[in-house]
């Protein structure tokens, strides 16, 4: 079966790839002739996910899946949610061209409304989307843990140097990549696409 994931992120694929049987051939947006940008307009991670999904089915009638991902936030309402990657641009003006420098920027946002906090409970939760000849499947991965004061850690990506996973030691961007597959939200919520795409095989 081909599947199309509504990606051009070598990471996220390489990943999928291998995880993937051999019944599959994995293609990235790129692979499909679609390099423009799909607005994420929506105010769940389920609603994003699917618009993703829905629209690269409908316009190249592909079976393909699409993820959201998001920092959830128990003192801050569950914010930023949907706009984590661009938490530090909500009610912002400053616009930043460095992606480095709006994580940055994003972290320390976090990091200062969370002062005072009496609760840093925190979960990253991702939600992937798959739409096989028009029916949608939806798959959740979900990593608990706490928001720490300052950040450790050089590895990962986003959020990872503040984000302390329950029943560890390390954060996320302190962990290598096998460490945090085993944990992360992304890899459940991939591994649970992955059994149910084995399964049809």
């Amino acid at each position: 079966m081909e599947l199309v994931f509504v990606t051009n992120n070598p990471g996220k694929l390489s990943e999928i790839n291998h995880l993937l049987g051999r019944d599959f051939v994995l293609k990235s947006l790129r692979d499909i002739g679609f390099d423009g940008d799909i607005p994420e307009v929506y105010p769940t991670l389920e609603e994003n996910a699917s618009a993703k999904a829905f629209f690269i089915y409908n316009k190249y009638t592909v079976n393909c899946f699409a993820d959201d991902t998001g920092l959830e936030v128990e003192a801050l309402n569950n914010e930023p949610g949907v706009y984590s990657a661009r938490y530090a641009m909500v009610g912002n003006k400053t616009g930043y061209t460095d992606r480095d420098e709006l994580t940055r920027a994003n972290i320390r946002k976090l990091l200062k409304l969370l002062e005072g906090k009496k609760s840093r409970k925190a979960r990253f939760r991702t939600v992937i989307s798959l739409v096989i000849n028009g029916i949608e499947h939806r798959f959740e991965g979900v990593a608990n843990g706490q928001i720490i004061k300052e950040m450790r850690g050089d590895k990962g990506f986003g959020y990872d140097p503040v984000f302390l996973p329950d029943g560890y030691n390390h954060t996320f961007a302190e962990m290598n990549l096998e460490e945090k597959n085993k944990i992360s939200h992304r890899a459940i919520a991939f591994r649970k696409l992955v059994n149910y795409l084995n399964t049809r095989a």
